[in-house]
């Protein structure tokens, strides 16, 4: 499991996927997101916008399993 740090009280899942570099370009989340298989602390996730807080665990199909931690 890969930790994420980030500086502020949340952040999306698009921003996330872009810095966990999931995508090269945060413009491409929407079409990420409608073609992998995203899970958020267990739960299926498809909304860019979802904001992910410090703990939160996301897998990404492909990609690998990550920890969201306060940085």
């Amino acid at each position: 499991m890969k930790p994420i740090a980030i500086s502020t009280e949340y952040i999306t899942l698009g921003q996330f996927l872009k810095l966990a570099d999931c995508i090269p370009t945060g413009g491409q989340a929407k079409s990420f997101l409608q073609e992998a298989v995203i899970q958020v602390n267990g739960e299926p996730e498809n909304r860019r916008g979802r904001k992910l807080v410090a703990q939160d665990v996301v897998r990404v199909e492909g990609c690998g399993v990550f920890k969201v931690v306060q940085g």
